[in-house]
């Protein structure tokens, strides 16, 4: 009888890793047979390697029956995942870097929300209350602005997108992964925003991590691979070519998918043109009785409240007098970053240009009115109204005690498991 397919698959990408590689597998593997119940495998998915990281690779499969190798002639991080993933025949797939920064101890906690059915994602973190993280100050700043770069441009609740430990479950990746376009270090960023977006739920577990000296990352040239990521994401989730409707109705059955990102973005752009109309109108009409600032002021205020109402009911499907206070309130703090940025633009522009006529002095105005509605969109999504951008369904969870290496790959949740299984 062939042996049962493995619960987790740990998957470790390398690329010229001769040095790490045989200790770092030794380390992993002795760690999960000593503290972890589930049958495992360790795929070591050898991108393009120089060096002698394959012979290694090889070497180990053949010593270890729980280790396997597999070849990839292009380099990739997001593509030596993505082919493991896609072909894997265990039921949680794992993901973590070859110089184990981050504590094993953490693998269990990652993975026992996916085996339970509880989550669809896990991902170890190091900017969570309880991590343990020592770095340089020059990582510690990247990673974290990268992170409020998310938050902004993507509305993600994610707290850390790039830490190397990761974990999904096959019947997830199953869906999302087709729908994954990166090949290299934005592979699982864009995997989580993708998840996210479609209401997946999204287990984040605190982790000690260790700074690897000997990383080879260009930060550089990751970074701007990273910022084109965002915007073709940003781009995908607008016009609606990222199904994320439909994936969720396929993992979450009877979840309601909520607004839509794309009919968000359509109902604020329409508020906002007609705020932006009547904010001119006002403007002009103040003007004539006013100073530029007085004006500004008047105009914006009345613009804004009736902007937060219309977006409260129109772009996020708010109705009811519940929290209307708390959201008008939040959003006069809203209102109060905008007049900042057109007041300092009015500054600024009657500093510069102090006979400037009245028809650029408007031209000014409107300019920052629109560098300040992309703010206020990002406030009330990710702020005022977060709680109402298609939270998160709780998947139910499986009755059944038997070995869940059994269950399809088209499975709404993982079977249960109950107790330890035989490796």
């Amino acid at each position: 009888m062939p042996a049962p397919p493995p619960v987790l698959d740990v998957v470790v990408p390398v690329y010229d890793e001769e040095a790490a590689l045989e200790r770092s597998i030794g380390r992993l593997r002795a760690h999960l047979v000593a503290h972890v119940p589930y049958s495992f495998r360790i795929t070591i998915a050898d991108n393009a390697s120089t060096d002698a990281t394959p012979v290694i690779a090889r070497r180990l499969a053949a010593r270890f029956p729980e280790v396997t190798s597999v070849r990839l002639e292009e380099k990739g991080r997001g593509r030596a995942l993505s082919t493991v993933w896609s072909t894997s025949d265990a039921d949680v797939l794992v993901y973590m870097d070859v110089d184990l920064s981050t504590d094993l101890d953490g693998l269990l906690p990652l993975v026992a929300p996916l085996i339970s059915g509880h989550s669809h994602v896990a991902i170890g973190t190091r900017l969570a209350q309880g991590s343990r993280v020592r770095r340089g100050a020059k990582r510690e700043l990247i990673s974290r602005c990268y992170n409020l770069l998310l938050k902004g441009a993507l509305a993600t609740h994610v707290s850390d997108a790039q830490c190397g430990f990761k974990a999904i479950r096959a019947d997830v990746a199953e869906v999302l992964l087709p729908h994954v376009a990166d090949t290299g270090w934005f592979f699982d960023t864009e995997l989580l925003v993708l998840a996210e977006r479609s209401g997946l739920r999204v287990h984040e577990v605190p982790v000690d991590w260790t700074d690897d000296a000997d990383s080879r990352v260009d930060i550089v040239s990751t970074a701007l691979a990273d910022l084109r990521g965002v915007a073709r994401l940003m781009r995908g989730l607008v016009s609606g070519a990222i199904p994320v409707r439909e994936i969720r109705q396929r993992l979450v059955p009877g979840g309601d998918p909520g607004p839509a990102f794309r009919h968000q973005v359509l109902w604020f752009g329409a508020i906002g043109a007609a705020s932006t109309v009547a904010y001119v109108v006002l403007y002009a009409l103040a003007r004539s009785w006013l100073a530029p600032q007085g004006a500004n002021l008047l105009a914006l205020t009345a613009t804004a409240i009736a902007n937060t109402a219309m977006n409260r009911r129109l772009t996020f499907g708010v109705r009811g007098a519940e929290s209307r206070l708390r959201h008008h309130a939040q959003g006069l703090v809203v209102f109060a970053v905008a007049l900042a940025i057109t007041s300092g633009a009015l500054a600024g522009y009657h500093a510069l240009v102090p006979d400037g006529s009245r028809s650029a002095e408007l031209a000014v105005v409107i300019g920052a009115n629109l560098v300040a509605s992309i703010i206020r969109f990002v406030g009330l999504r990710t702020w005022i109204f977060a709680g109402h951008r298609s939270a998160p369904v709780t998947p139910a969870p499986a009755t059944s005690t038997s070995n869940p290496s059994t269950t399809s790959r088209g499975a709404t949740a993982p079977t249960t498991i109950a107790g330890e299984l035989p490796r």
